[in-house]
């Protein structure tokens, strides 16, 4: 996220206000710390012209255990 406010030269101050939310949650989110809502990073997405896309994926397989 901060990548693409940088390329567009936008401050956390203006992606905030076209997402609808504040600064620090912008702030909140760059840093790790923040933990948005689906909803909320659509509106990101949109603010900073771009498309949000979901993955999902295994860190590790799980084999069943033996007894």
């Amino acid at each position: 996220m901060r990548y693409w406010r940088g390329r567009r030269g936008m401050s956390q101050a203006r992606l905030a206000e076209l997402a609808g939310t504040g600064q620090a949650a912008i702030s909140r989110i760059e840093s790790g710390r923040g933990q948005p809502t689906l909803a909320l990073l659509e509106r990101i997405a949109s603010a900073l012209g771009c498309q949000l896309t979901l993955a999902f994926a295994s860190s590790a397989e799980q084999s069943p255990s033996s007894s």
